[in-house]
């Protein structure tokens, strides 16, 4: 913790609570230095719902820490049956816990050496690069969601909530525990006589993971310990931190930013790079300008590599390369944003805030593409340094059919316009590649 977080602590933190053995042993470790250095904590258990006897264990939860004094919320999350459930799980998850910290900047998870190297040996079997064997860090970023403003209903909690008077966007999950294996952590719970919970789900071989962690079962007995592979991961975080410092170095030398929230590359020092910097570059872009947490595939990553490298632009993760004469021109996909419309004032395409104009606009006045309906209304386009492809997915204002505004384009009344990515104010192409 002092590692993370020290030497002054804040003088609060989340704790993540299953109610299994891991997360029961973190919670008892947590407890017996919280006081000494003032911190206060907040447990927080999610009930997914999935299995009957989940709310009985979050109860079992609340228990213990109000048997250590400590508040403690229970928040419930009812899947809808789409899509990957451990996927859709993890994100609720974050999620729930974004709208229910308040105040708080830091929860901690009780990932361990083991999650650790069962992580990296399931992005192994992916084809993962060196970012993902790099595996889970110990401090990770989580962006902020879409509803982390609105308060929890009774439906959604029972239990007590930080207070919400200085909330920041985003917050930080910690993994202290990472350097543990779960023998040590359950030794430990079994020494203190702490509470915990089975998860049977845990032996569920429908679950990646699951078939995983047997899978390590075996390969120990051929040398491949969780500490091996955990180390590797640790080599491979050291890897990933070096070429991000060259990804930035090469940002600064030859990108520059637009008005438009699009990354402008200059094209012979792009060619020039070597092959993994010129990749990174190109998926930082990509993500950037569309606003995705998520890098698209290596594979599709590479192939769009090469179209460029020969000439050929392309789209892909909704976002479009465009070759010019001396630049790239990485930009929003306009097929991507086409169907997008907002409120003035609202948030478009998850990135832009388009409001306060100079002159009055009209109540039902909207926000969505350019488009090249709107770029055949501007009567002026001489002076425009952006090309016809790369305007047309530019934020607009409109009325009906007719355009009223295109202020980052300087078309129409002057207005406040900013834009945001992954939940945070834009603060360029560089200061992304640093923290993303």
């Amino acid at each position: 913790m002092g590692q993370l977080l020290g030497p002054d602590f804040p003088t609060d933190l989340g704790l993540a609570i299953s109610g299994g053995g891991d997360s029961m042993a973190m919670l008892y470790l947590t407890h017996n230095w919280t006081r000494e250095y003032g911190v206060r904590l907040w447990g927080v258990t999610i009930d997914h719902g999935l299995r009957a006897e989940s709310a009985a264990e979050a109860a079992m939860v609340a228990e213990e820490c109000a048997t250590l004094g400590w508040p403690h919320a229970t928040l419930r999350w009812h899947w809808d049956g789409s899509g990957n459930v451990q996927d859709a799980a993890r994100r609720a998850r974050l999620a729930l816990i974004d709208r229910w910290r308040g105040n708080v900047r830091h929860v901690l998870f009780a990932h361990t050496r083991d999650d650790q190297a069962e992580t990296v040996l399931m992005r192994l079997a992916r084809g993962s690069g060196v970012d993902g064997l790099a595996g889970m860090r110990a401090a990770r970023e989580i962006a902020p969601h879409a509803h982390s403003v609105l308060e929890l209903t009774s439906q959604d909690m029972s239990g007590d909530a930080p207070p919400r008077n200085e909330v920041q966007p985003g917050y930080q999950v910690l993994r202290p525990c990472l350097d543990l294996g779960r023998a040590e952590l359950r030794h430990y719970l079994t020494v203190l006589k702490g509470r915990c919970v089975d998860d049977p789900s845990n032996e569920n071989t429908d679950f990646e993971r699951v078939r995983i962690r047997k899978f390590l079962a075996l390969l120990q007995q051929e040398g491949f310990a969780t500490g091996v592979l955990s180390d590797t991961a640790r080599r491979m975080a050291r890897a990933r931190d070096g070429l991000t410092a060259r990804l930035v170095e090469a940002v600064r030398l030859l990108c520059s930013d637009s008005p438009l929230g699009q990354v402008i590359v200059d094209r012979d020092g792009f060619a020039a790079l070597d092959d993994e910097t010129r990749l990174r570059l190109l998926t930082a872009a990509l993500r950037y300008v569309s606003g995705s947490e998520y890098r698209p595939r290596a594979a599709s990553s590479e192939a769009l590599l090469q179209q460029i490298l020969s000439g050929g632009g392309g789209t892909l993760h909704g976002a479009e390369v465009l070759v010019e004469k001396t630049n790239l021109r990485i930009l929003r996909e306009v097929a991507a944003v086409s169907g997008d419309v907002a409120p003035l004032g609202g948030l478009w395409d998850n990135q832009w805030h388009l409001e306060g104009s100079v002159e009055p606009l009209p109540e039902t006045a909207v926000v969505r593409a350019l488009g090249e309906d709107g770029w055949c209304q501007i009567e002026d386009r001489a002076g425009l340094t952006v090309p016809f492809r790369g305007a047309l997915s530019a934020p607009s204002v409109w009325l009906g059919s007719t355009l009223l505004a295109c202020p980052v384009l300087g078309i129409g009344p002057e207005m406040c316009v900013s834009r945001h990515v992954l939940g945070r104010p834009d603060t360029g192409f560089e200061a992304f590649c640093l923290s993303h």
